[in-house]
Order: structure tokens, then sequence, then C-alpha cells
């Protein structure tokens, strides 16, 4: 199986909505619908943030999507680039969708000139982070919440 990346599109709301809650679900969170709806209309805004692609078989069906977002930094001269979430279908898996959704980010933010992408993972994410660990340098940074 090869997967294609293209930006979501205006079609795409129910496949994107079945990915954004088994994201949901593997991370154990739960958002109101007004927050997923509000994501959606941000994401098919083209001039704001956040962006989205998708990942489509060879069958145009989809089978993940990744959400990735600009800002400034006061350590770099350059943009930083976010990828907020990443997610492919469970079958899909292994075939090189996720790390082709990686790379297309790695694109969008060499396009935008901009001097880093990073992201962040849940310790358990055990199948995800063998792949970061491919394409990706793991940082000694924690993250922490206000409570």
């Amino acid at each position: 199986m090869s997967a294609t990346i293209r930006p979501l599109q205006e079609s795409d709301r129910a496949d994107w909505e079945a990915r954004w809650r088994s994201y949901l679900i593997f991370y154990e969170a739960e958002l109101p619908q007004a927050q997923t709806d509000a994501n959606w209309e941000r994401l098919m805004a083209p001039a704001r943030d956040p962006h989205g692609l998708v990942a489509v078989d060879d069958d145009g069906r989809m089978i993940g999507i990744t959400h990735y977002l600009f800002h400034v930094s006061t350590w770099l001269m350059g943009p930083s680039c976010y990828l907020q979430d990443l997610y492919v279908d469970e079958a899909a898996r292994g075939t090189g969708a996720g790390r082709a959704l990686i790379e297309a980010v790695y694109a969008a933010a060499d396009a935008a000139g901009a001097s880093q992408v990073y992201w962040t993972t849940q310790h358990f994410n055990e199948t995800a982070r063998r792949l970061y660990d491919r394409i990706g340098k793991l940082t000694p940074f924690i993250k922490y919440n206000r409570w």
C-alpha cells in the first residue's frame, strides 16, 4: 500500500472526523463537539493555523491525518512548526503513511522557512515512537500543563 498526501478539503469532513475521533480515543481524550467543529472551521481557513493534511490509499480512501501550525520563537530567527496531531488508521500503520505525513509537514515547514519542526507524543505510544526515532531526534524536554 502506498499513501498519497494532500491538503484537507471541504468534502473530507466525515472521513476527517472519523479519524479525529479515533485519535482522541487512542489518547483517552474527550472533547466537546463544539471543539471538533471549531477545529474543522480553522482547518478550512487557508490563511490561518492550523493546517491539515491527509493520507489516502491507492483507492482514494483516507487512512491518516495530520495538523500543524507555525509560531515565532525567542530561540530561533525563523518560525517554528509544531506538528500537533498525527493519526494513521490501525490497519495502515507500518505502510509508510505516517512517515509520508511527517515528511509532508517537513516540506511545508521548509517552504515557510521554518527553523524547526517538533512534536510530542505520550510515552506509551511505542509504535509511533519507533518511527519518530528514525526521522526525528528525541529531546530531553518534559511537558507541563497548567492545572
